[in-house]
């Protein structure tokens, strides 16, 4: 029930069933009826709160809609009080979890590492200008294409944060960034060999690299492999599409190299990962890999390249690109568009011919003999 006050316009009192007593005000404002809550009747003066309705019918004189203005205050105070650190959680919690894995990892861990000086910070004060500095510290230190995916993973992030109603707008809109230079490195047979020797240490790392040399898949699924993911021979590798890049189940032959090495690994116990890190899946890429390009001698060149040279040396054995995109898992080049809808040949066979050939072709560099240099035959192997 709704009494209003006699004395003052639009002071009224709800009464609840239960027999609670509320102070409103109510107003029209452009054609439409506002009311505003004042608090309880027992905690506010019948003076106070005429006088309050008083005020704010004045405001609403003078064209103003004081219920619309509260309302914009306490979500104001409530995105002052949505931290960088808390967004990145919530983010997290309730839409990453619909994302790969692989993907969820690298942005959230990405983001508070080069924000890091704004994570305790109210999300909304982080500014153009702060990304921009943030960017620019990669791009200056080699890392032009690590700023270009901070640069989207902030935007996915603020942008979903606008959506729902947390953030008034997104600061990563129309941020600059440094144009990625496209790399071209493929490493020489010499390099492989020095690279491969450099690698004979056991270790999660060196284990990885062989891995990717041999296998030519991405560096986030080689590190990630899980025994599972293995059958009990050791000669087929099947990549779940929650791992993999394109969202698609990918199946990977192994050579009886790739098997080796695999078999040369612990079972450690509390982790299915084939290749763990100190705490879960490896992680210390930079030093790791400063440190082979001291001990191989080799240098300017990224664990990314070792696919581009698997790629490369597939197409020098005269593989066709069909079946070297598969051994990939790519999904563009010859495999997009309509030719992707209507092909489903799984080029099963062509894969295993291709890694196995590869892998002799790595194992003839490693010892010095002559290499494969003559067209494969792309015959059922085993």
């Amino acid at each position: 029930m709704l009494v209003f006050d006699d004395e003052q316009r639009g002071l009224g009192v709800r009464v609840t069933a239960g027999g609670g007593k509320t102070f409103l005000v109510q107003y029209s404002h452009a054609g439409e009826k506002r009311r505003m809550r004042l608090g309880s009747c027992s905690a506010i003066s019948l003076g106070k709160a005429r006088l309050t309705a008083r005020q704010i019918v004045g405001a609403v004189a003078e064209g103003k809609d004081p219920a619309s203005e509260r309302k914009a205050a306490a979500l104001d105070a409530k995105r002052e009080a949505l931290t960088l650190a808390a967004l990145i959680e919530q983010w997290e919690a309730l839409h990453l979890q619909r994302k790969r894995p692989n993907y969820a990892t690298a942005a959230t861990a990405t983001l508070r590492r080069v924000f890091v000086k704004q994570l305790d910070m109210p999300a909304g004060y982080l500014d153009r200008a702060a990304i921009v500095r943030g960017l620019d510290a990669l791009a200056k230190d080699g890392k032009a294409a690590m700023a270009g995916a901070t640069a989207r993973y902030g935007s996915a992030l603020f942008g979903w944060a606008v959506k729902r109603g947390a953030l008034a707008s997104n600061p990563f809109e129309r941020v600059p960034t440094t144009p990625t230079v496209r790399r071209d490195r493929v490493l020489s047979d010499e390099e492989i060999r020095l690279i491969w020797k450099a690698t004979e240490r056991d270790g999660a790392f060196n284990a990885i690299v062989r891995g990717l040399l041999l296998t030519g898949q991405r560096r986030e699924e080689v590190s990630g492999l899980k025994w599972p993911e293995l059958d009990s021979g050791f000669s087929i590798w099947t990549l779940p599409s929650t791992r993999s890049k394109n969202g698609k189940p990918h199946i990977v032959p192994l050579a009886k190299e790739m098997q080796s090495l695999l078999r040369a690994q612990s079972r450690l116990k509390g982790t299915d990962l084939v290749f763990p890190g100190e705490r879960g899946v490896f992680s210390g890429w930079s030093k790791s890999k400063a440190r082979l390009d001291r001990e191989s001698g080799v240098s300017a060149w990224a664990l990314h390249d070792l696919r581009r040279t698997v790629a490369t040396g597939l197409q020098k054995l005269g593989v066709r690109l069909e079946v070297t995109e598969a051994v990939l898992n790519h999904l563009s080049g010859s495999r997009a568009g309509i030719v992707g809808v209507y092909q489903r040949h799984s080029w099963a066979d062509e894969k295993r011919a291709a890694l196995f050939a590869w892998a002799a072709h790595v194992q003839a560099i490693i010892e010095g003999g002559e290499t494969i240099g003559n067209v494969i035959s792309l015959r059922k192997v085993g």
